[in-house]
This record gives structure tokens, C-alpha cells and sequence, in this order.
């Protein structure tokens, strides 16, 4: 493409998208733009049919333009929660490719990476996508390549896995736009201590502890990430233990000491926030949301669903399709 002075960014906002994502994005490129007293940068919000969207907040945010209308882009951000999808996938994943083989740079943040899978777009890449949504994505895209890394610039897809990342990906721009002495003032003007680059992994609750896995001794943080990356094949305790390097009673008072729990309740744990995600934000049946989960039955999965979470998978998801429906104003169906 033409080289211009000024870059040239758009957001694509979907139904719900995460508000935070779209400041961490515009606030830092405004700041580089008074501290270098030049528009370096400048932005547009878009929607795919030109119409007002609504953020996760309850804020509703009018458009510059809509998808098909937008010129001069040299990169094109997509922003929304996970079960987001254009209206018509034809012409919006159409139009997503167009710019792309056009020269623009596509990225996503948060739960963009999911619209933006849909669009085949991320096919050959890896991508960053939040710790939370991961189990979803993963199961909905096989085919996708997936890192734990806050930020995942893979040739011309750049994602992010959250507002913070994004607010760290924004001052990536900045430094390659303008220079390190820029970047560096705008970062110092948000308090942003830590300006993080590919290769950072994310920050993970150690579920029930006010604590972050990296925040463990080794061998328990081994033995989280060996039963991570076993929720559809269970592993017994004896066999993580193992690959932790540390005998099973010492891993058992280990989970005891710095978690308050026994590793089989942690491990449960996981895949039960392993199912909910795909409960919450995928529309798979509960049947192969168990299997994907180590459970052989919807029935097993349900009874421990209902013990981790208060409520069954169905009446879960059930809850959230009423509150989207309220949300957008349409009727729900009277039983």
C-alpha cells in the first residue's frame, strides 16, 4: 500500500464488545498524537451495517462509518465478545478478506479472535486468545493455533487477549511509528509500569486463592499446567506427580498448602471452568461439551456442574440467552 504520514486504524465493534478494548486502544494512539504534536495516528470506529452498537457496559457508541464503507485503512481491529458474528457472514467475512488481500494489517482483541477465526482469516496463524474464552475457542477451532502469550503478532494478524495487551500493542505502534522516547511518555501518562511484548505470557488465576499460577512453586505450577492440558483425558494424581517430579503425598500437601484443596478437587475444578466456557460461549450440545471434558455422560457432567456452580449447564445457559435477549430488546419465549 501508498505510504501515508499518518496511520490509519479502524475498530470493528460487534454487539457487546468488552468498552475497555476500544480506550486501551484509542487513548494511548490520542496521547502520541499531543505528545508528538503531529497526527501520527488517527482512528475510525466502524460496525458492519453503519448502525449505533452497543458495549458490553450498556454504552451505546455510533459509528463513523460502516464496514463496506471504510477507505484507507492500513490496520482493521475487531472487537466483541465471544459469540459475536456478522449479521450476513457472507459479505462481512467477504469484505474482512478483501481488505485484507488489499494490504490491511487484520488484528482482534479479546473476543474478536472469534468472529475473526469465523472469517478464515486465521487459518496458518497463531493467535492470542484470553485465558477464559480459551477452552471455547480451542473447541470451536480446532484448526487454530492458540498461545497463552498476552500478545501473538504473527505476520499481518496481530491479536491481543485483552484490554491491557491491547493498551500494550497500541504502544508497540507508537514505538515503530514515532520512537521508544514517545512510547515511553505515553506509558507514563497512564501509570502503565510495564510495557509488555510478544513472548509475556498471561497472568492466570490459581483458582479459589488470591494468587497467580506463575506465583507457585514449580512442581505445583507443573502439575497445573500438566492437568491444563489434560481435560479431556483425565491423568490420575500418581502420573502428574510425576511429571512435577515430586512424590504424590508431597503434591497433595503442596495443593493443600498454597491452594486449600486437594489436587483431584483442583483438577475437577478446571475442567468444570473448561465446560462452563463452552456452556457461556459456544453453542455445542452438553453432550460433547462432557466428552471434551473427561465426563462420558451429559448426566455426570451436570451433577458436577450443579455442585461447582449452583445451577445445570442447560439452566445456565438458558439464563444467559434470556439476558442477551433483554439486552437487545427482543421478547423471550413464555414456557
Amino acid at each position: 500500500m501508498e505510504r501515508r504520514d499518518t496511520t490509519n486504524i479502524g475498530f470493528l465493534v460487534f454487539p457487546g464488545f468488552p468498552m475497555a478494548c476500544l480506550t486501551s486502544a484509542i487513548e494511548p494512539l490520542r496521547a502520541a498524537n499531543e505528545i508528538s504534536d503531529r497526527e501520527a495516528f488517527s482512528w475510525r470506529v466502524l460496525s458492519e451495517n453503519g448502525e449505533a452498537v452497543t458495549a458490553s457496559a450498556n454504552v451505546v457508541f455510533q459509528p463513523d462509518c460502516s464496514l463496506r464503507d471504510v477507505e484507507n485503512l492500513d490496520y482493521l481491529f475487531l472487537l466483541s465478545d465471544p459469540e459475536s458474528a456478522f449479521a450476513v457472514p457472507a459479505s462481512g467475512n467477504g469484505h474482512l478478506r478483501y481488505l485484507a488481500r488489499h494490504g490491511v494489517q487484520i488484528g482482534a482483541v479479546s473476543g474478536g479472535v472469534f468472529p475473526l477465526a469465523a472469517s478464515g482469516l486465521l487459518l496458518g496463524h497463531t493467535c492470542s486468545v484470553h485465558w477464559c474464552y480459551r477452552a471455547a475457542f480451542e473447541k470451536a477451532f480446532p484448526e487454530i493455533a492458540v498461545s497463552d502469550d498476552v500478545l501473538v503478532l504473527d505476520r499481518r494478524r496481530l491479536t491481543a487477549s485483552g484490554a491491557a495487551a491491547m493498551f500494550d500493542l497500541m504502544l508497540g505502534m507508537i514505538e515503530d511509528t514515532l520512537d521508544s522516547v514517545v512510547m515511553t511518555e505515553v506509558a507514563c501518562w497512564f501509570q502503565h509500569p510495564m510495557v509488555r511484548t510478544e513472548g509475556v505470557g498471561q497472568s492466570v488465576p490459581a483458582f479459589k486463592t488470591a494468587g497467580v499460577t506463575r506465583d507457585l512453586p514449580p512442581p505445583l505450577a507443573k502439575a497445573i499446567a500438566v492437568f491444563s492440558d489434560n481435560l479431556e483425558e483425565p491423568v490420575s494424581i500418581g502420573d502428574v506427580a510425576e511429571q512435577a517430579e515430586v512424590s504424590p503425598r508431597k503434591l497433595e500437601r503442596q495443593f493443600k498448602k498454597y491452594l486449600g484443596q486437594s489436587p483431584l478437587n483442583y483438577y475437577r475444578m478446571l475442567r468444570m471452568n473448561a465446560a462452563r466456557q463452552q456452556v457461556l460461549y459456544s453453542r455445542n450440545s452438553l453432550s460433547d461439551v462432557a466428552l471434551s471434558v473427561g465426563y462420558n455422560s451429559s448426566s455426570t457432567l451436570s451433577k458436577h456442574y450443579r455442585r461447582a456452580f449452583g445451577l445445570s449447564p442447560s439452566e445456565e445457559r438458558n439464563q444467559k440467552s434470556n439476558r442477551f435477549k433483554i439486552e437487545r430488546g427482543q421478547p423471550i419465549p413464555v414456557a
